[in-house]
């Protein structure tokens, strides 16, 4: 796919998170709801309370990945003072397999968009071999580029996004009482 028409490319995650890389590994990410995560389509919040289905490609089970789950929209795309926000952290994670067979490091906390459109992006790196990951201190402000420095990861293998906004209960994009 030309660089130019690649949804990581048009929903800038290229860019506000990850440097270019070339996918290598299948990631596919299902809501128990049975929705399939696809770049640049949109879930609400009350699709994703639940931590999703993930399933890690790769051909050799003594292969590990870690798997992030970022919003760098928080707490709104006018003003992502917050970015990227950590929602989901895990390591160690055996091709061929899920984050229920690797170390959970960061639990999953749901997405809740308070104002705009965010973009909830999941990133797979490749790890060079089983290794210990710290939890960081807090989820705001979270580095993906720093973080794959930190450990050695490199590019990813496999990046995925959605986008997520407020919910309310005229189903328009119109503020609610707080």
């Amino acid at each position: 796919m030309a660089r130019s028409m690649d949804p990581l490319v048009l929903g800038r995650v290229i860019g506000d998170i990850l440097d270019p890389f070339t996918s290598s590994v299948s990631l596919r990410i299902v809501y128990n709801n049975n929705t399939e995560v696809i770049n640049c389509g949109e879930l609400k919040p009350s699709q994703i309370v639940n931590q999703p289905r993930v399933e890690v490609g790769g051909h050799d089970f003594r292969t590990f990945y870690t798997l992030i789950m970022v919003d760098p929209d928080a707490p709104s795309p006018g003003d992502p003072n917050q970015r990227e926000y950590l929602h989901w952290l895990v390591s160690n994670i055996p091709a061929t397999t899920g984050p229920t067979y690797g170390e959970e490091i960061v639990s999953y906390e749901s997405p809740r968009p308070a104002a705009g459109i965010h973009r909830i992006v999941f990133v797979l790196f490749r790890q060079l071999g089983r290794q210990t990951v710290h939890a960081p201190g807090w989820r705001q402000n979270f580095n993906t580029r720093d973080f794959a420095a930190i450990y050695n990861l490199g590019l990813p293998v496999a990046a995925m996004y959605f986008n997520c906004q407020r919910e309310n209960d005229l189903g328009g994009s119109r503020r609610t009482r707080h």
